[in-house]
């Protein structure tokens, strides 16, 4: 069995920066990553293929056939499962001394601190900005290394924060780049990637796992580094660690990192996709239905009457007809719901749904 370890993994050992001490500290080390989409769903296959001991995944969500583009460890077959549950099997085929096991449950204020405790490094594959700044906080808290990824568009973002330094200091962290939590800032489904940014970015952050654990290189500690595709660009922006933990102890107790995207949602503003169906497929009811889809270029299996993106979506310029009844689309009912909530407090006696579960529930 030595003899098969040396020879998986006889390419790395190879190079006399990692060695075989190095790739002994690989087997030692415990990483956690949180999100399995299309940052953490490569990382946790790499991490496991350079040899990393022990890996934890965590994401709530399941397959949606709309991840398929950039979440290349997914297929056709696997819609609708658990994306911790296929990953972690796919790993376990192909790493055979890595320990991968995973938790299939979102991670909130009341779970985090529980979640990251075994754990060396922490990974960020998450595309929610609120639950990356609990997880910033959260390592800073608790003195763990989070390894930071997020992606905009064409641009990708890395960072490795909260590095023990030789002083007994910490490095930089994600309030030091970014103080204050942004409130709108879309996420891939209503802005869009390109599923090579992904892929980059995925890269960018096991790179710097790997440097972390080996001890070799300059992890981007004190630093942001800002990718562009597009341009095939890059800069980095320098960071001083400012915003220290007691401060970000106090944040942590007031702050509620609420995600709509993890919550459950008001069934009193979704209609399903068989109520919608039963309502199109009888003429007079189908003519007091005002569909809106609010996430452009979606592939629609019925006519809406009109679009707004839920970036420019102001229930201040939309005329309403109280005689008909309000139907808000997107994808998978995130952004969806969100229009409703706004069309709902602005006008409270209007009859406005979100489709459950979005188009991709609806054409299953």
């Amino acid at each position: 069995m030595k003899l098969v370890k040396k020879q998986l993994f006889k390419r790395q050992i190879t190079l006399p920066e990692i060695g075989e001490v190095g790739q002994q500290k690989l087997q030692d080390a415990a990483v956690l990553v949180i999100g399995c989409g299309g940052l953490g769903s490569p990382i946790g296959v790499y991490l496991a293929a350079s040899g990393v001991g022990k890996i934890h995944l965590v994401d709530f969500d399941t397959v949606d056939i709309s991840n398929l583009h950039r979440q290349v460890f997914y297929t056709l077959d696997d819609i609708g499962k658990s994306k911790a549950a296929v990953l972690s099997k796919f790993i376990q085929k192909r790493a055979p001394y890595s320990e991968v096991s995973y938790t299939n449950k979102p991670v909130t204020k009341e779970n985090i601190f529980e979640i990251i405790s075994e754990f060396d490094i922490v990974l960020d594959g998450t595309d929610s900005l609120p639950t990356k700044y609990l997880l910033n906080d959260a390592c800073v808290i608790k003195k763990k290394t989070l390894v930071y990824g997020s992606l905009y568009k064409f641009d990708g973002y890395v960072s490795t924060y909260n590095v023990l330094q030789k002083d007994g200091s910490y490095s930089a962290n994600l309030r030091d780049a970014f103080p204050e939590m942004a409130t709108d800032i879309p996420n891939c489904e209503a802005a869009g990637t390109l599923n090579s940014i992904v892929g980059l970015i995925a890269m960018q952050q096991v790179n710097e796992v790997l440097k972390l654990i080996t001890g070799i290189g300059k992890p981007l500690e004190n630093e942001l580094l800002i990718y562009n595709s597009l341009q095939n660009t890059s800069l980095k922006m320098q960071l001083k660690p400012t915003v220290l933990k007691d401060e970000i102890t106090k944040i942590f107790k007031i702050e509620t990192y609420f995600d709509k995207f993890c919550t459950t949602q008001n069934s009193d503003l979704e209609i399903s996709s068989e109520e919608l169906k039963e309502l199109l497929s009888h003429r007079t009811t189908s003519r007091n239905l005002e569909i809106i889809a609010v996430l452009a270029n979606l592939e629609l299996p019925f006519e809406v009457n009109k679009t707004i993106s839920i970036e420019e979506f102001d229930v201040n310029r939309i005329e309403v007809d109280f005689n008909k009844t309000y139907v808000m689309v997107c994808q998978r009912g995130f952004n969806s719901y969100k229009a409703a909530e706004m069309l709902k407090e602005k006008y409270t006696a209007l009859h406005v749904f979100s489709l459950s579960g979005g188009i991709s529930g609806y054409i299953k």
